[in-house]
């Protein structure tokens, strides 16, 4: 599903138009975003948590000559998923 699959989607459940759901949909992320680069925690309850980990220097190896290089620290955007998400995309079998 793309975004646009996805706005269709969304206008249709919330009875709301495509121009209008791409614009709260388009809200939520660039609202998200501008949260987690800015170093805060976003967590929507039963759905999941987006954040910024701090991803650790380490060696590494350019892959056409295999020479060693180091690879600097960095931030990098992460998401876990909530609960209820996790139980709906991979029931626990009985």
């Amino acid at each position: 599903m793309n975004k646009g699959e996805l706005i269709d989607a969304v206008a249709e459940k919330a009875n709301v138009t495509k121009k209008q759901a791409d614009a709260v949909l388009t809200a939520a992320i660039e609202t998200i975003v501008e949260a987690v680069s800015s170093g805060d925690k976003v967590t929507l309850v039963g759905f999941g948590s987006f954040e910024s980990r701090e991803r650790k220097a380490r060696e590494g190896r350019n892959p056409k000559t295999n020479e060693k290089m180091e690879i600097p620290a960095t931030r990098v955007p992460a998401f876990s998923a909530g609960k209820q998400f996790r139980e709906r995309v991979a029931p626990a079998k009985e």
